[in-house]
């Protein structure tokens, strides 16, 4: 097969479907809380499950697909179980606030704790796309022996504060939106109202931090080996 057939194959393997994500995961449970979950309609407690069945049903189409479950994509998915526990079991109000607050707060916490271990979690998600040996092998060639560890390290406590301000802004989100108590009409439309403005909110503010947290990655791997990022890329 000649190089250009395989570029070609390459660029024509599906790519996860991004409004397949939002649709699933955001769109279609927002619609279902706020306004199937009425008496006439579904039903307060047939609208929660069905609300968190969609982005429940997408991890598990997505784990089959990909056969791979991060410590991320494993909290998400508890989240989810615990925002359709507190709703049935009809816990406070209090317990989803906590809840909103904890996941993303967990999640900061295990980035950074994790810089102490084997296993960094920062290193090991850049390591599925970036060969890290072969930057590091590039850092010693130019003197700069255990640098691109500590350039890890300051990725994943940026990481670690990014998480931090969306448990914030989760917070600060479920304080101003929530309302009522699980298991109620109000609260569901509440749930459905916070889940549509999470996105806008807190995904979009995140992203850009984890786009500045790839450039200072990216520059300092050209500043230190005169290379591109794109030079480690691994092959697929």
């Amino acid at each position: 097969m000649s190089q250009d057939t395989e570029l070609k194959t390459e660029d024509t393997k599906p790519k996860e479907p991004f409004l397949l994500n939002i649709g699933l995961n955001v769109i279609i449970p927002t619609v279902i809380l706020m306004k199937l979950s009425k008496p006439e309609y579904l039903g307060v407690v047939n609208g929660l499950i069905l609300a968190v069945l969609f982005p429940i049903s997408y991890g598990v189409w997505d784990y089959t697909k990909t056969k791979k479950l991060n410590f991320f994509s494993g909290l998400g998915l508890f989240s989810v179980l615990m925002t359709g526990g507190i709703g049935l079991f009809k816990l406070n109000r209090e317990w989803m606030i906590a809840k909103e607050t904890a996941i993303p707060f967990l999640m900061g916490l295990a980035v950074i704790i994790s810089n102490y271990t084997k296993v960094p979690l920062t290193k090991t998600f850049l390591n599925q796309i970036l060969d890290l040996d072969e930057i590091n092998i590039e850092f010693e060639k130019h003197s700069h022996g255990h640098l691109f560890d500590k350039i890890l390290k300051t990725s994943s406590y940026l990481l670690g504060c990014t998480f931090f301000l969306s448990a914030v802004l989760n917070y600060v989100l479920a304080v101003m939106i929530l309302v009522g108590q699980p298991g109620t009409e109000e609260f569901n439309e509440s749930l459905g109202k916070m889940t549509a403005l999470s996105f806008p909110v807190i995904t979009f503010p995140m992203m850009f931090m984890v786009m500045g947290i790839i450039f200072f990655i990216a520059n300092s791997i050209k500043k230190n080996t005169e290379k591109e990022i794109e030079s480690f890329l691994r092959q697929k």
